[in-house]
């Protein structure tokens, strides 16, 4: 291993003694010796009996026989969620053949942040991680179920799918992956687009007319954003059959796959030779292997704030100097947009995940010695999955790259470090991402500030012809307790623009960005924020900030005697926390810890808070 990953993990397992002792201690509390449902009182079997038709009561009386639960995110309007319309009867078929019964246990909600970018409803998107953790607790609070499928992809659902799937860490729990969408417009062609609209180049038939070509069909969105860093994660992680995350929807290969993963959870509950409980996958080292799979592809800085919750909920903790000190030492293997031209389906067809473990092996970046859903040891990661006669088999994967200017190796990586910074300061902690900059000299931003109290405000001044200047645009009151800490994606076009026009640009916020935004210069998920007391609240238009990236800095150059005699801003949020339902997350809101505490609510009350 290499010998800062070592003692990064090292460092978790010790920080995270006695969370996750008390976690494992409770998981063992609840271990099974016979089928969960065998504990249920006659009148309580009863009504699970009732909904049964074809062969589940049966299944469901005899002992021996597994039961599956399925949890859901499906929806017909999240496009990557809308293939999941037909995974239970596949799955239920499936595992049937495999000697269990499925039955499906709930949905939960899923939300498109793609569809919500810059509207009232992405305040609620980050809370919305929460809700899903809590509704895949109530599908599975019946104990009735043996092993649990899970069925989530994009932003906020599969991180949620997975803390709430934690509370029933006794349980094996595997998830499967719907896949991509075939390749549309080239997300640079897109954004060109995009700026010409901001311009007032092109009218609002074009601008949709391109945004079609890029959003085509159901599967998950082709760049390299939280969607499909969540599957990278969640197969770095052990959660996914191996090489699964990014075989495209619609096709046999996936349909196959579906399948296979039915099949493997009804080999891994307590009834039979095999058992491997979640809390036995989701480990240390796990965590670590999904940080350096995501440092390594400049993966998505939510995954800052979601990794952290997940770890959590299995009792293990980590923070962001876990993941600067890992980022600095691992090697940039992957360009895909927003950190290069190429998309998903081109870094698949270049090796995929195979091709990329085969390197973080070899260069001693991440543990083989762990479990997953597919076995003991992250060497079957190594194979690829193959369609033969409509069954899929794995195969030994590539070692070397198909486009040398997708996947590189570990000996040439594109860069020594991953990308991933945590800047420090008076103004607090925040992340900023250089893997997706143009150039090394972004990584330092000295300028007056331009303060904005919301999003809107910022996009107002744009569109009046007032951000042509050198600033660090600070856009506040959007982290957790302000508003929610929605997405601020639809910014960057306005401050690309601006950088185009020669200026030096920056934006510091309490907010997070899409994990596709690239370009511009930003701190983000910056705490504490604006509204629990951080400085973020007293900055003034024309104040100097300093992002130093090289040095890790984020410091706001006004002396502490002028700080101490200024009153922090008192910003209105009714506007922003209310309407549209915003008003019914008043509870969860006031609750949620900051960014990089992972931004829950769940914790609050508990002995993991």
């Amino acid at each position: 291993m290499h010998t800062t990953v070592q003692k990064v993990t090292d460092r978790i397992i010790e920080r995270s003694k006695s969370h996750r002792q008390r976690y494992l201690q409770r998981v063992e509390e609840v271990k099974g010796d016979s089928a969960f449902r065998n504990k249920l009182p006659c009148s309580n079997l009863a009504h699970d009996l009732a909904g049964c038709v074809g062969t589940c009561r049966a299944s469901l009386l005899d002992e021996t026989i597994p039961n599956i639960g399925i949890i859901s995110a499906y929806n017909d309007m999240v496009s990557a969620h809308q293939p999941y319309g037909e995974y239970p009867a596949i799955i239920k078929a499936s595992v049937t053949k495999a000697g269990g019964n499925a039955q499906f246990a709930g949905g939960v909600p899923a939300m498109c942040d793609g569809v919500t970018q810059g509207e009232p409803g992405m305040d609620m998107s980050l809370m919305s991680r929460d809700v899903i953790a809590m509704s895949t607790v109530i599908g599975l609070s019946h104990n009735v179920f043996d092993g649990v499928i899970l069925l989530g992809i994009c932003d906020k659902i599969l991180p949620g799918l997975l803390m709430g799937g934690l509370q029933f860490g006794h349980l094996p729990m595997i998830l499967i992956p719907g896949g991509p969408m075939t390749s549309g417009i080239a997300n640079n062609d897109k954004n060109k687009v995009r700026k010409a609209f901001a311009k007032g180049d092109i009218d609002h038939d074009e601008l949709l007319a391109s945004e079609i070509k890029a959003y085509h069909s159901p599967g998950t969105c082709t760049f390299y954003g939280t969607a499909n860093s969540n599957q990278l994660m969640a197969e770095m992680l052990g959660m996914h059959l191996p090489g699964s995350s990014f075989v495209n929807a619609g096709t046999k290969l996936r349909g196959a796959l579906t399948r296979s993963a039915a099949e493997q959870i009804t080999s891994l509950t307590h009834l039979g030779s095999n058992y491997t409980p979640l809390a036995q996958v989701i480990s240390e080292k796990a965590i670590v292997n999904a940080i350096i799979g995501l440092m390594a592809t400049g993966g998505s800085t939510n995954e800052t704030i979601h990794l952290v919750a997940i770890a959590r909920a299995a009792g293990i903790r980590i923070d962001w100097n876990d993941f600067a000190e890992l980022s600095d030492v691992t090697p940039l293997l992957v360009r895909i947009y927003p950190n290069g031209s190429g998309d998903i389906n081109s870094f698949q067809q270049a090796g995929g995940m195979a091709l990329l473990i085969n390197e973080l092996l070899k260069g001693g970046f991440i543990h083989e010695d762990l479990q997953t859903v597919a076995g003991k040891g992250f060497a079957r990661y190594l194979e690829v999955p193959v369609l033969e006669n409509d069954k899929v088999v794995w195969k030994s994967g590539p070692e070397q790259t198909g486009d040398q200017t997708i996947i590189s190796t570990v000996t040439e990586p594109f860069e020594t470090m991953g990308g991933i910074k945590v800047l420090s300061g008076n103004l607090g902690r925040a992340i900023m991402k250089i893997s997706a900059l143009a150039d090394g000299e972004k990584t330092f931003v000295e300028a007056p500030a331009m303060v904005f109290n919301s999003q809107q405000e910022l996009e107002k001044a744009f569109k009046a012809d007032k951000l042509n200047r050198d600033m660090v645009a600070v856009v506040r009151f959007q982290g957790p307790r302000g508003n929610g800490m929605p997405e601020l994606h639809k910014l960057i076009t306005y401050l690309s623009i601006t950088m185009d026009r020669g200026h030096t640009v920056g934006l510091v916020t309490d907010g997070r960005l899409s994990g596709a935004s690239g370009k511009v210069p930003f701190a983000i998920h910056c705490t504490p924020e604006a509204v629990t007391g951080g400085l973020l609240a007293k900055v003034q238009d024309g104040d100097i900030i300093c992002m130093d990236a090289h040095n890790s800095i984020l410091q706001l150059k006004v002396s502490d005697q002028e700080l101490e005699q200024r009153n922090p801003c008192q910003y209105d949020l009714d506007s922003s926390r209310y309407g549209l339902g915003r008003q019914i997350f008043a509870p969860l809101r006031k609750n949620l810890l900051g960014a990089e505490e992972g931004a829950s609510s769940i914790f609050a009350y508990t002995d993991e808070s």
